[in-house]
């Protein structure tokens, strides 16, 4: 494990409830700011807001995408993912179409991924295959499809599944990936300690909604 590690620059502080209003979002723009996080992870509708909550600020804005099911088109995830980066998007998350990948389609999986991807040319793609749902065998598929369609990163969870990021799962991913591509490690990362044992096994961003304590060096009682 590693010791001692700045995690701010790790981190994509993240607010993804369906209750967040502007006042919260201008709280976590204000705090990534302050932390100098990596990035903020948002709804669409509050990435404008976030472009101009965090100009000069060198924070990236990073939002999602057929999220959190991963269950519209594909059509429907590259024009969402198009009007985010039109509305000032950095990086995009976008959950893969589980259900295609649990009958093992994995033809649609990486044709879906692609047509994200052309449409989010020169932004950072972040591709979510939702571990908690899939084998170890549709991990590793899911992780390839992600890799081969031009993802830039694989995350493990969307933090709204039946369960979050495990060091297991970041192994796999390490371990399929090769060099080709980054990991993101999203939901249950609650402690320093966690944090530090997922760069350890090969994350090189970490979502949370609990950055704040993180940097502190407290626990995040969030889910995500």
């Amino acid at each position: 494990m590693l010791e001692g590690v700045n995690l701010a620059p790790y981190i994509d502080h993240t607010l993804l409830k369906a209750t967040a209003t502007p006042a919260d979002i201008a709280v976590l723009c204000a705090e990534a700011r302050q932390h100098q996080f990596r990035a903020v992870c948002v709804n669409p509708q509050h990435v404008a807001l976030c472009r101009q909550e965090l100009e000069g600020s060198g924070v990236l804005v990073a939002t999602v995408c057929g999220f959190p099911l991963g269950a519209t088109t594909s059509q429907q995830k590259a024009d969402e993912a198009r009007s985010s980066v039109a509305n000032g998007a950095d990086e995009i998350d976008m959950v893969i179409s589980i259900g295609s990948a649990l009958a093992g389609d994995w033809a649609y999986v990486q044709a879906d991924v692609a047509a994200v991807r052309q449409a989010t040319a020169g932004k950072v793609l972040k591709v979510i295959i939702e571990t908690c749902y899939l084998s170890d065998d549709q991990k590793e598929r899911a992780t390839e499809a992600a890799v081969a369609a031009g993802a830039d990163f694989v995350k493990t969870s969307t933090g709204f599944g039946t369960g979050g990021a495990t060091l297991d799962d970041v192994a796999l991913m390490r371990r399929v990936i090769a060099g080709r591509a980054e990991i993101k490690a999203a939901g249950g990362v609650r402690t320093p300690a966690d944090a530090e044992a997922m760069i350890a096994a090969g994350a090189t961003r970490l979502g949370t909604s609990g950055g704040v304590g993180l940097v502190a060096g407290t626990q995040n009682q969030s889910g995500y």
